[in-house]
Formats: C-alpha cells, structure tokens, sequence
C-alpha cells in the first residue's frame, strides 16, 4: 500500500477518533445534567429516562466504532493494514476510505453477512418451532 494512502486512512482514523470521543464526552456531561429531576412529571422522567436509554444504546455503537479505530491504527503500525482478514487480498482503497476500519474486502464481507442472514434465519425457524411445541403441549394439559 502506497504511504499516501497509508498516512491519508491514518489521518482519517485519528479524526473519527476525536470526533466519537468528543461527542461520548458531550452525552456524558449532558446525561450529568440531566439527572436533575427538579419539578418533572411522570411524563417527563419516562421521556427522560427513554432518551437515556437511546444514548447508552448509541454509545455502545460508538464505543466499538472506537474499537476498530483503534485496531485499524494498530494494523497501520503493524503494516497489515489494507489486507483482508479472511482471503488476505488487498481491499479496494474506495472500500477503505469509505470505512478506513474494514478488515474484510467486499466479496468477503458479503459472505460473512450472508452467512449470517442464513443463522438468523435458522435461529427464526428453531424459535418458531420451540413455540409451536409448547403450545401444543399447552393444549394437551
């Protein structure tokens, strides 16, 4: 890989970091502020506490994009950067500077997710057959 390239994703990953923690520190200091419940209704704290939980779910998201950030300016350092993880062919620059953080290439991370749909479809059939056979055995009681 070209060290344009590798200094441009490098770049790049620094500033998506500064960016996730910059707004990881802003909720957390919001949320700070918005623990004081000072004259709310019921209305009020549910909304509140709802948004909460919509935060801490975003943050979970942000926190393991920091993750691969953090592996992605790690694999620079190694000089692995840019290699798919599974077939070890180099992934496409358009792939990496629209997700400087890919660790597959295209066709591998089709497959990976179309592996994927598969389990959750399978995992959707064997639910649905373990309700089906407790209803039925509802009904035989």
């Amino acid at each position: 890989m070209r060290k344009t390239t590798l200094k441009n994703s490098k770049q790049l990953l620094l500033d998506m970091k500064r960016q996730i923690l910059r707004e990881i520190s802003k909720d957390l200091k919001h949320g700070r502020e918005g623990a004081k419940d000072d004259g709310m209704d019921t209305y009020d704290l549910a909304s509140e506490e709802r948004d909460r939980e919509i935060n801490f779910i975003l943050n979970d998201r942000e926190r393991e994009k920091l993750q691969s950030i953090e592996e992605a300016l790690q694999r620079i350092e190694e000089g692995s950067y840019g290699i798919c993880e599974s077939c070890e062919a180099e992934i496409a620059p358009a792939r990496l500077e629209a997700m400087p953080f890919s660790r597959l290439c295209v066709s591998c991370q089709a497959e990976r997710e179309k592996e994927a749909k598969q389990q959750r479809r399978f995992d959707d059939e064997r639910a649905y057959r373990r309700l089906a056979t407790a209803d039925v055995d509802e009904e035989n009681t």
